[in-house]
């Protein structure tokens, strides 16, 4: 199985057998369910659905709905597919998948949405250093970004361009995190170092060995 979809619990810090204190992040990996399977036939491509995390049915549209009844579970707040699989891993239509497809001492790469910073300006956003320990010359600039472009040609600011806007809250993925522990009985994962988002984010958990 190449991988699970879990919900970041927090951060801890743990010891190894050399006595060294490792930051590290406890995941909730799992339980997840396969809802859909992808056939290169008929879909062009091979893969699997998983879903994961309870959902008010309420709170379901009607195809959705008929899509989770097709697995006969309950509807399920989030979904991705996976698309690689290692030999005698393939999974079935509604099987029940957790944290037991990982080892601990493998490395795995884990993605997920970054904190949402809001509407930032270049300093933040961008590092810039603005005017610094200047003394006089300017009053009211400290922060600004400069210069945008000429005026008269190209009249027009490059696309790329390092200016102020939405900082955050996009996709992230930290790759090679080293898992220290597993809890099976709690679907618990604790990989080595920081991965994207808040507390109670989701995340997706995927092994490229």
């Amino acid at each position: 199985m190449s991988g699970l979809l879990g919900k970041k619990i927090g951060m801890t810090s743990i010891y190894d057998e050399s006595g060294k204190n490792m930051a590290c992040t406890v995941i909730q990996a799992g339980p997840c369910v396969v809802t859909q399977i992808l056939t290169k036939e008929r879909d062009g491509y091979d893969a699997i659905q998983l879903a994961f995390d309870d959902l008010d049915e309420r709170k379901v549209n009607k195809p959705m709905r008929g899509h989770f009844a097709k697995a006969g579970i309950t509807p399920k707040r989030i979904m991705a597919e996976f698309t690689r699989f290692e030999a005698g891993h393939r999974k079935s239509f509604g099987e029940v998948i957790g944290v037991e497809v990982f080892t601990v001492g493998e490395f795995i790469d884990v993605s997920g949405l970054s904190k949402g910073k809001g509407f930032q300006g270049v300093v933040r956003r961008h590092n810039f250093h603005g005017v610094g320990d200047a003394t006089h010359g300017q009053h009211n600039r400290l922060r600004a970004p400069g210069s945008l472009g000429a005026s008269s040609y190209p009249s027009r600011v490059f696309p790329g361009m390092r200016m102020a806007g939405h900082m955050g809250n996009k996709k992230v993925k930290m790759i090679n995190l080293k898992i220290l522990r597993i809890i099976p009985e709690n679907n618990i994962i604790v990989v080595k170092g920081s991965v994207p988002g808040a507390n109670g984010s989701y995340l997706k958990l995927e092994r490229w060995s």
